[in-house]
């Protein structure tokens, strides 16, 4: 009886002690994420900025409606446009992970617009909030692409990978200018990819400690992480979707993608590209993959 008790004493103190550490460190994990600025990329490739791929670009100072301000660049289409699409990044990354795609799409005649999310790259914030706020951040981009008296935006597109999916899906919900939607990699709920986060990172997969975090969260940000749904939020875009992700992912499950796609109005596409992890869509799909996504904003933005 004396060795049951003074193991339960210890599992006590053990559940105390890892609730307390993430009461402390987990809001940050969450809402603070790695900043990937360009010292990072230099280690890993020497496409950095527009002017590396020989692309004319603009640089675009804009602000939240909080007042955060949004590191931005513009990429002019040569000679008429065929539209524009908006480049949104993953969690940690920033613009220039874009660059390549942005290539693609302005040598077939797109305007292309890439940007900082906040609290990440070279964009201000102080929180991360998935989508929450994000969402009206995207608005914003849109809003001065469409009143640009010196810019022919055509009609506008989003492409989203990682986080970026996620918020993408979440701004075609709310906002009637953008006509088609590539999500790339996404999530279906911030709280059940944050259930998979806690379990890679502690091994324990109790909700009890994921929602300390949150609710922590929640008061510092001033958010609600159930409205960071793209699984609820598809059910309201109809305009078409094409939805990828990699069997391989092991960071978001493709599971995601699937439920998110099931729950998404029509014309929608889905697509699983075999042995692709999260960050290798591209190169895994190779020409099929470079065919598919400029195939599917030649057919629904030009």
């Amino acid at each position: 009886m004396t060795i049951l008790f003074a193991a339960l004493i210890w599992v006590i103190i053990v559940i105390l002690f890892v609730s307390a550490v993430l009461f402390v460190i987990g809001p940050g994990m969450l809402l603070q994420p790695y900043r990937r600025t360009i010292e990072y990329y230099r280690r890993y490739t020497a496409i950095l900025h527009p002017s590396d791929l020989g692309l004319p670009y603009e640089d675009v100072a804009l602000k939240t409606p909080e007042g955060i301000a949004l590191s931005c660049w513009l990429i002019r289409a040569e000679g008429e446009p065929r539209g524009t699409v908006i480049y949104l990044h993953g969690v940690s990354e920033c613009k220039i992970v874009g660059l390549p795609m942005a290539k693609q799409l302005h040598d077939l005649g797109y305007n292309v617009f890439l940007y900082d999310s906040r609290r990440h790259g070279e964009s201000g914030g102080t929180y991360c909030t998935y989508g929450f706020y994000e969402k009206h951040d995207a608005r914003s981009v849109i809003s001065h692409i469409a009143g640009r008296t010196d810019l022919h935006a055509g009609r506008i597109g989003l492409f989203g990978t990682s986080m970026g999916a996620a918020v993408a899906v979440q701004v075609a919900a709310i906002d009637a200018r953008v006509v088609a939607l590539v999500a790339e990699s996404g999530f279906a709920t911030l709280r059940t990819i944050f259930d998979d986060y806690q379990k890679r990172m502690i091994k324990l997969p109790w909700h009890y400690l994921r929602n300390i975090v949150i609710k922590r969260s929640e008061h510092l940000a001033h958010f609600k992480a159930n409205a960071v749904s793209p699984l609820e939020a598809v059910t309201q875009v109809h305009i078409p979707v094409f939805i990828m992700h990699g069997t391989a992912d092991t960071l978001i499950a493709s599971r995601y993608s699937e439920m998110v796609f099931a729950r998404a109005n029509e014309p929608k596409e889905l697509w699983l590209i075999a042995g692709a992890k999260h960050n290798d869509m591209a190169d895994v799909g190779g020409e099929e993959y470079r065919r598919r996504v400029l195939g599917f904003f030649v057919r629904h933005l030009s």
